[in-house]
């Protein structure tokens, strides 16, 4: 039987569409590896938002074109490819294939004209596809991934995601119901619904509201998180919902990516600066407790340094649990990129720096505070280092402690005791019964 190895980069909707290849491919017999250089087929799983997310890739092809086999096939699938299309075949001559995410259920077909000698490409964008047939191949039961949405309608001037991923579509309630039931029923309690901008969620009778309540019933579901929202999105409706349903988290990473409401103006978000706090003060009034998290673009075209402030300000005001902030990164096609007044990159540079700063200061002055105090976790597995488990709150913070691999899958109360202004240490609250 063929082998296949997927190499994933990007966000979450590429981990739940490398899930969805391995689906593909697994019904005409192809067997998951994890070494490249045993593989029949490598596939690299690609992200486009910033050009440094492409280098690497390009550079990661280097080194896989030297492992492939004879007769073996190396594909590159993902936005960068639907971005790029046949211009990645001359780019880089040991490419066989190219894939976007619009033509996953191809695959079968594309591996085999590769095989043939063709170099194949698919970049067609597929309005009806959701891949509803396709069970994925998760690599975990403990958490999963659903998409519920694809595609994006919005047209922020930076981003190239309407580009890569096509229109915003959805995918019917029922059938979102019937993969987290299916799910539940195999042992994951944790779900996370996907979407480019989520909680616009609307498949022509449902909205966002309908799905987190009908989620949230689910038997055997006991947490149920989503990513990515829009802010102006959070109708008082799905609030509501967030705060009525049980087992949605109390966390919400919410994009502002400036503070000055003139470069979103630039930007073309459909917020200003006041608007986005008030959407802060709706979910914190709603959801005692939840953490924010966000992302922030620094040296959009034509930010001053009064611009600048104004999103340090923002910062500290909301006092984001962390943040995930880059450097403006322009993008072939996008609107951004013919604006005037380019940031310069040492001074952008130096902006990212003090953004950094601000925004870890902030975490580790909350997170000092969440020291002593008790939680919920789910065991994820093992810490990379040391001998320790990892957890993950509700909050979506992460806890180390002592435990045996039997808790993996689980929950367990644990007590802060201690944090390295990102994660925390923590002993289980069972243990310090034992030890009193």
């Amino acid at each position: 039987m063929p082998r296949i190895y997927i190499e994933t980069y990007g966000c979450q909707m590429n981990v739940a569409d490398s899930e969805l290849m391995l689906g593909v491919l697994g019904r005409e017999g192809f067997v998951r590896t994890d070494d490249p250089a045993q593989a029949d087929v490598v596939l690299v799983n690609t992200c486009a938002v910033r050009d440094h997310a492409e280098q690497k890739v390009l550079s990661r092809m280097g080194e896989l074109k030297r492992l492939k086999r004879p007769g073996g096939v190396l594909g590159v699938v993902g936005c960068m490819a639907q971005r790029l299309g046949p211009r990645l075949l001359e780019r880089v001559p040991q490419v066989d294939l190219v894939v976007g995410p619009d033509g996953y259920r191809g695959l079968p077909e594309l591996i085999a004209r590769a095989r043939a000698g063709e170099r194949a490409t698919e970049v067609e964008f597929k309005s009806w596809e959701h891949y509803e047939d396709v069970p994925p191949v998760r690599g975990t039961q403990i958490s999963a991934f659903v998409t519920v949405q694809r595609g994006c309608d919005y047209r922020c001037t930076f981003c190239i995601v309407p580009m890569t991923r096509g229109p915003e579509r959805s995918r019917k309630l029922e059938d979102v119901v019937r993969e987290v039931t299916d799910l539940a029923s195999g042992g994951t309690t944790e779900v996370t619904l996907l979407g480019q901008t989520v909680n616009s969620y609307d498949d022509g009778t449902h909205d966002f509201a309908h799905l987190l309540r009908a989620v949230g019933r689910i038997a055997g579901v006991r947490r149920v998180r989503f990513t990515s929202p829009y802010p102006t999105d959070f109708t008082e409706r799905a609030v509501a919902a967030m705060a009525e349903t049980p087992a949605v988290c109390e966390h919400v990473h919410l994009p502002v990516q400036s503070g000055s409401s003139r470069v979103l103006k630039r930007m073309l978000r459909r917020y200003d600066r006041d608007r986005y706090l008030e959407v802060v003060a709706a979910l914190r009034n709603a959801v005692p407790g939840i953490a924010l998290t966000t992302d922030i673009i620094v040296g959009f075209p034509g930010e001053t340094e009064d611009d600048f402030r104004d999103t340090l300000a923002l910062v500290a005001l909301v006092a984001f649990d962390d943040a995930y902030t880059f450097k403006y990164s322009p993008r072939e096609g996008t609107p951004a990129t013919r604006l005037k007044d380019p940031v310069p990159d040492a001074v952008a540079g130096e902006r990212l720096e003090r953004l950094v700063a601000a925004v870890r200061d902030i975490a580790r002055r909350t997170n000092v505070a969440l020291v002593g105090s008790a939680h919920e976790v789910l065991v994820e597995g093992r810490a990379k280092r040391g001998d320790l488990l990892q957890g993950r709150t509700r909050t979506n913070k992460i806890a180390l402690f002592p435990g045996p691999d039997a808790w993996i899958g689980g929950y367990r109360d644990v007590r802060f005791t201690g944090t390295t202004g990102s994660t925390f240490t923590a002993v289980p609250l069972d243990e310090l019964a034992v030890v009193g």
